[in-house]
């Protein structure tokens, strides 16, 4: 399992940094293109749509995408977007985790369908206009997800249950205690103080979200920072729900060692557009 897990990690990063570090955007919205359709079809097979329908729909992402470049909407300030998205998260997330596991079956099938394709299109538009703003702009979003998550594991492991009697989401996901939620927005604290001041000593050309959210405040950077934390949870708890739902263990087999896409990309869902709604509104 091991071996797996770093063979695939070398090939993905073998694949995307190259993309990522492009002079142009193109080659990561080719990338991200592959991925979100592929996230896509696992969304049909979690949501019990069959083999063929499921690849139906991510050939039917990887066009609407297309389309949407095509289009030349990746151009034009999405900001109306960011803000129904951010806002459908909050309160989405916050009703799917109140009914939990039992409550997702009684969700209507085509708006489970439909609400998980819009938010899989919704995070391409954001990476993609985030890599478009700049290459600093974007790694600053997705390394305070994966800060978030590091630094929750091991504060959980450390102290999970030392300081609160009751696990964070029991029945969604056992392994998950408030005191890591409180350890990643910690280490998000600390990313974006440190991120601030690399921006202010390398003098970057390319301001990255903190220091974007800086211009405006410092409180506004704690604020958004610790909410961003926060709603990266809720990605990944969701994502849980559905799958504990579908009486699956990972979204798929896609990635050897590591489960599917959206297993890789279940924080990042929420995290995107909302980081791109704060950096902008």
């Amino acid at each position: 399992m091991l071996k797996q897990r770093i063979i695939t990690a070398v090939v993905l990063l073998a694949i995307l940094l190259p993309a990522l570090f492009y002079p142009s955007y193109v080659p990561f919205a080719w990338v991200m293109l592959a991925l979100i359709g592929a996230a896509a079809w696992e969304w049909g097979r979690l949501n019990d749509y069959g083999p063929r329908l499921s690849l139906f729909l991510g050939a039917e992402m990887i066009l609407l995408c297309g389309l949407t470049w095509w289009l030349g909407l990746l151009q034009v300030p999405l900001l109306a977007v960011w803000i129904v998205a951010s806002a459908a998260w909050v309160l989405g997330g916050a009703a799917l985790l109140r009914v939990a596991v039992p409550g997702w079956p009684r969700v209507p099938k085509g708006l489970r369908l439909v609400g998980g394709l819009l938010a899989l299109w919704v995070a391409w538009l954001a990476a993609v206009q985030a890599r478009m703003v700049g290459i600093n702009f974007l790694l600053s979003i997705l390394v305070l997800v994966w800060v978030a998550d590091v630094f929750a594991y091991f504060t959980g492991r450390a102290f999970g249950l030392r300081f609160t009697r009751n696990k964070l989401a029991p029945t969604i996901s056992p392994g998950k205690s408030w005191e890591g939620v409180w350890g990643g927005m910690a280490g998000v604290i600390v990313l974006a103080l440190a991120w601030v001041w690399a921006d202010s000593a390398a003098q970057a050309s390319d301001p990255s979200l903190y220091t974007r959210l800086t211009e405006r405040g410092w409180w506004l950077l704690l604020i958004s920072v610790v909410f961003l934390s926060a709603m990266s949870v809720v990605g990944d708890l969701v994502e849980s729900l559905i799958k504990r739902s579908a009486g699956a263990k990972d979204s798929s087999g896609l990635l050897p060692g590591h489960g599917g896409v959206l297993d890789r990309i279940d924080a990042l869902l929420p995290t995107l557009p909302i980081a791109m709604m704060l950096a902008f509104l």
